[in-house]
Protein backbone atom coordinates (compact mmCIF):
# COMPACT_ATOMS: atom_id res chain seq x y z
CA UNK A 1 0.00 0.00 0.00
CA UNK A 2 1.36 3.40 -0.92
CA UNK A 3 1.94 6.23 1.50
CA UNK A 4 0.46 8.89 -0.78
CA UNK A 5 -2.41 10.95 0.58
CA UNK A 6 -5.82 9.89 -0.69
CA UNK A 7 -8.80 12.23 -0.76
CA UNK A 8 -11.95 10.11 -0.98
CA UNK A 9 -15.46 11.41 -1.49
CA UNK A 10 -18.84 10.34 -2.83
CA UNK A 11 -19.78 11.81 -6.19
CA UNK A 12 -23.55 11.99 -6.49
CA UNK A 13 -23.18 12.90 -10.16
CA UNK A 14 -21.08 9.78 -10.92
CA UNK A 15 -22.76 7.63 -8.26
CA UNK A 16 -19.33 6.41 -7.20
CA UNK A 17 -16.59 6.99 -4.68
CA UNK A 18 -13.86 9.16 -6.18
CA UNK A 19 -10.24 9.12 -5.01
CA UNK A 20 -7.82 11.95 -5.73
CA UNK A 21 -4.07 11.69 -5.10
CA UNK A 22 -3.03 15.34 -4.71
CA UNK A 23 0.72 14.67 -4.71
CA UNK A 24 0.54 13.03 -8.16
CA UNK A 25 -0.99 15.49 -10.65
CA UNK A 26 -3.94 14.05 -12.53
CA UNK A 27 -3.93 10.81 -10.52
CA UNK A 28 -7.54 9.82 -9.77
CA UNK A 29 -9.65 6.68 -9.53
CA UNK A 30 -13.18 5.69 -8.65
CA UNK A 31 -15.22 2.70 -7.58
CA UNK A 32 -18.70 1.57 -6.66
CA UNK A 33 -17.61 0.98 -3.05
CA UNK A 34 -15.12 2.73 -0.79
CA UNK A 35 -12.85 -0.34 -0.77
CA UNK A 36 -13.02 -0.71 -4.56
CA UNK A 37 -12.15 2.96 -5.05
CA UNK A 38 -9.11 2.68 -2.75
CA UNK A 39 -7.95 -0.53 -4.48
CA UNK A 40 -8.32 1.15 -7.87
CA UNK A 41 -6.37 4.16 -6.59
CA UNK A 42 -3.49 1.90 -5.52
CA UNK A 43 -3.33 0.48 -9.05
CA UNK A 44 -3.45 3.93 -10.63
CA UNK A 45 -0.69 5.18 -8.31
CA UNK A 46 1.56 2.31 -9.40
CA UNK A 47 0.80 3.04 -13.06
CA UNK A 48 1.38 6.78 -12.57
CA UNK A 49 4.80 6.11 -11.01
CA UNK A 50 5.79 3.59 -13.70
CA UNK A 51 4.80 6.02 -16.47
CA UNK A 52 6.74 8.86 -14.82
CA UNK A 53 9.83 6.62 -14.58
CA UNK A 54 9.55 5.62 -18.25
CA UNK A 55 9.29 9.28 -19.24
CA UNK A 56 12.21 10.30 -17.03
CA UNK A 57 10.05 12.57 -14.89
CA UNK A 58 10.53 13.15 -11.18
CA UNK A 59 8.31 11.29 -8.76
CA UNK A 60 7.15 13.28 -5.74
CA UNK A 61 7.83 11.77 -2.34
CA UNK A 62 4.75 11.01 -0.24
CA UNK A 63 4.05 13.64 2.40
CA UNK A 64 3.68 10.85 4.94
CA UNK A 65 7.32 9.96 4.77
Amino acid sequence: MSKYELIIYWSKEDEAFVVEVPELPGCMADGATYAEAVANAQEVIAEWIETARQMGRSIPNPRAG
